[in-house]
């Protein structure tokens, strides 16, 4: 009797937990399953206007003084302006500073998202000098401009323009495109143009205006030679990586209600399923012992009876 009392709310406490396990899993799954980087990744970009990577020999020849520059050099995803750009170097005039460079306009913009990187750099009417050489210009553009464009699905492109003329050491030149030119002054020194200089891959773009080998020999200043490179206009890109599909969410089973719900009944024990063919419902137990009982309480009465006969 005790135990058919307590084993109800048992059996169901148990059918609860279980139907509430199963309701459960699959919402647990489902969130799982679903893929939470929805872009691209791996994208970069980057622009400069200017770079210089120079050394400098003082006239004693003891001191090697570096020029190394950079004006508006940005990653993406970033923008930069800015027209002047000075420098101080020791031993050079006395250690007075003089601007690399002079422009008009001096812009770099770098971009990325989850499709696209594109690097750009753009610079108009600007004067580039170079220790040594205070009054004469290392190089003059009208403009120039350089783009470099990396797409997902697209092969990268890389481009740059010289628009106008260009002066280098006073002298007014013109570019092959593709090509080297050669500009040699008595008495200063040389310089060797590369014009638009590009470069891509299956993923990588690089562009750059204009690119300068200097070698000079001023004798001013304190200075004897300067030699290196000067970089205008510069733009890279790398293509973003493409962004993974999204996997669906996983769908519950029909016949488990979401969390929060009432449960379903477990279903009982095939074992059992002679109660409901002979017309036995959860009283059953009961009125069996019911009987039980009365029979013991008849048979002890008629014991007593006997014994009271005799």
């Amino acid at each position: 009797m005790p135990s058919t009392t307590f084993r109800t709310p048992g059996r169901r406490l148990a059918a609860s937990a279980a139907a509430t396990a199963l309701a459960v899993a699959p919402a647990l799954l489902a969130t799982a399953g679903i893929a939470h980087a929805t872009g691209g990744h791996g994208g970069r970009s980057s622009a400069v206007v200017l770079r210089t990577d120079l050394n400098v020999s003082l006239l004693n020849k003891t001191v090697n003084v570096p020029l190394t520059a950079t004006l508006n050099e940005v990653q993406a995803p970033a923008s930069a302006e800015k027209t002047a750009l000075t420098v101080k170097l020791d031993g050079v005039d006395r250690g007075r500073p003089f601007n690399v460079l002079r422009a008009d306009v001096a812009t770099a913009k770098a971009t990325v998202d989850d499709h696209k990187a594109e690097g750009y750099s753009n610079l108009a009417h600007a004067k580039v000098h170079i220790p040594g050489l205070p009054l004469l210009s290392l190089i003059e553009v009208g403009q120039v401009t350089s783009k470099a464009v990396c797409e997902t699905g697209k092969r990268p492109v890389a481009e740059s323009n010289v628009l106008g003329g260009v002066t280098v050491l006073g002298k007014k030149v013109t570019l092959s495109a593709g090509g080297t030119t050669e500009v040699k002054v008595p008495g200063v020194g040389e310089v060797r143009l590369d014009l638009s200089k590009t470069h891509t891959t299956s993923r990588t773009a690089a562009a750059s205006a204009l690119e300068l080998k200097v070698s000079v020999n001023p004798l001013k200043l304190n200075v004897a030679e300067v030699e290196g490179t000067v970089t205008l206009a510069g733009a890279t890109c790398e293509t973003p990586e493409a962004a993974p599909a999204q996997k669906p969410p996983a769908k519950p089973a029909d016949d488990v209600k979401p969390q929060g719900g009432a449960a379903e009944p477990i279903a009982k024990p095939a074992a059992k399923a002679d109660l409901a063919e002979t017309g036995g419902n959860s009283m059953t137990p009961y009125i069996a012992g019911g009987a039980i009982v009365l029979l013991v309480a008849g048979g002890g009465a008629v014991a007593v009876a006997r014994r009271g006969r005799s």
